[in-house]
């Protein structure tokens, strides 16, 4: 992530025009996300490349889900050089890069409503309080067949860490992986997952922008990766019923700005967390109602937020109970390991919300020194309901309309999204749960044509 009024910003300028004209690259493609996370981009000329970076360029926000409306309409995006990387499968003839863009205004002042922005104030709130935030995110995915029927159909019928015969699901985990090192990524395990056609790729733990900006890369060359060879790849939470759905589960610390990791203690009876890591848990769990329409952002995430399918339900944390909302990995004595892991994410959203709201609600739990309840070892999924409620384990929302109501009546989440995001989030949100509570579904159909 590099700044305008980055000093450092004029040397990578400088070293990414010189590689441009080198390599005699033809086209710049100028990336952003919508507010659903959606990838956006438009491609310009290097011809003009100096300018471009210098300026950025204008383009129509009002088009853009969530970014502006008709009257106020031009926008800026303007190129992080930090972000630089020639697209692999462009032909040579063809040859084209890309940046990711921070959004500004024809003021020159930045646009509130980018998430890159609002994951920027986040990053700036860790600073003061003498922190940096580093989280890594395991993306879960299906690679289907593409067919005449409107629902694809799985790729494979393989499980968990299978190889499946023909060794296809396999070559392009390392097709996807091969292509991630092009674009700077560096990959540490790629597998097939437990459901059919259902596959996992985890790339290396960093500072949190550098972190959304790998992600929102490996959504797109996961997809572009797929579709050059004849496959379709989905980040849609639950596209199949009866089986597990794809989430992503955020590994998290603070790093004090001289490099120590500020989650490890070196106590045992803490399980080698420090007391900063529990506030930062307690944070997370107190308001994980609020937060839950950011990390799970459509009507379909909470087909997967449901009992038996290894997604999380109830809000209770532990360290080796898969079935809580947070995890604390066993790490042991190794300092630099020392994190937590929250499981109620999916990939299908915008990774700058997430990451941005996640750290500010881990923030706010420190300041108020908000102390979790003891770890949950039991599997909550078979406890009763009056025995999560002796535990004070509440459940996340059962819907997207029930998150919303959670969200729309939270101050410490506009604070976290700043009101622009916050308004444009939720006025995009409502409108989608609307057009989705009215459709006719074929399950209905099925089940009450003839009997009523």
């Amino acid at each position: 992530m590099i700044e305008l009024n980055d000093p450092k910003r004029g040397e990578i300028v400088d070293r990414v025009i010189k590689y441009i004209q080198k390599e005699n690259i033809k086209y710049a493609r100028l990336m952003f996300t919508d507010i659903n996370g959606l990838l956006k981009s438009f491609s310009v000329s290097t011809k003009y490349i100096e300018t471009t970076l210098a300026n950025g360029q204008y383009f129509d926000g009002s088009s853009i889900t969530g970014m502006g409306r008709i009257e106020e309409s031009d926008m800026v995006a303007v190129p992080d050089p930090s972000t630089f990387a020639v697209i692999p499968w462009r032909a040579k003839d063809l040859s084209t890069c890309r940046f990711i863009c921070d959004i500004y205004l024809p003021n020159q002042k930045p646009y509130e409503g980018d998430p890159r922005f609002v994951l920027k104030r986040a990053m700036e709130a860790a600073q003061k309080e003498g922190f940096i935030y580093k989280c890594a995110p395991e993306l879960e995915f299906f690679i289907l067949e593409e067919n005449e029927s409107t629902v694809p159909t799985p790729m494979d019928f393989s499980g968990y860490f299978d190889l499946h015969p023909s060794g296809i699901s396999e070559d392009l985990r390392r097709k996807m992986a091969d292509t991630a090192e092009q674009f700077g990524i560096d990959i540490e395990v790629a597998h097939h997952e437990v459901a059919v056609g259902q596959n996992e790729i985890d790339f290396r733990y960093d500072e949190v922008m550098t972190t959304a900006d790998r992600t929102v890369t490996m959504k797109m060359l996961i997809k572009s990766i797929a579709k050059l060879n004849g496959y379709l790849a989905t980040f849609m939470p639950k596209p199949f019923f009866g089986v597990n759905g794809s989430g992503m589960h955020v590994h998290q610390s603070l790093w004090t700005l001289n490099g120590e990791n500020a989650f490890y203690a070196d106590n045992e009876d803490s399980g080698y967390l420090s007391e900063i890591a529990l506030y930062f848990i307690g944070g997370q769990l107190s308001y994980g109602r609020e937060m839950s329409a950011i990390l799970a952002s459509w009507p379909n995430s909470y087909k997967r937020l449901v009992p038996g399918y290894e997604a999380p339900v109830y809000v209770a944390y532990a360290h080796k109970n898969r079935s809580a909302l947070i995890r604390v990995p066993d790490f042991g004595k190794r300092k630099n390991a020392a994190r937590m892991e929250i499981r109620c994410p999916d990939p299908a959203g915008n990774p700058y919300l997430q990451f941005a709201v996640l750290l500010y609600i881990g923030l706010n739990g420190i300041k108020k020194k908000i102390e979790p309840p003891e770890p949950t070892e039991l599997n909550v999924y078979k406890m009763s309901l009056e025995e999560r409620r002796s535990l004070g384990i509440i459940s996340l929302p059962e819907s997207l309309s029930e998150a919303l109501r959670e969200l729309e009546n939270s101050e410490l989440m506009r604070q976290a999204l700043l009101p622009t995001a916050f308004k444009n989030f939720l006025e995009i949100k409502w409108k989608e749960w609307d057009e989705y509570r009215i459709q006719v579904s074929g399950w209905e159909l099925e089940r009450y044509l003839e009997k009523l």
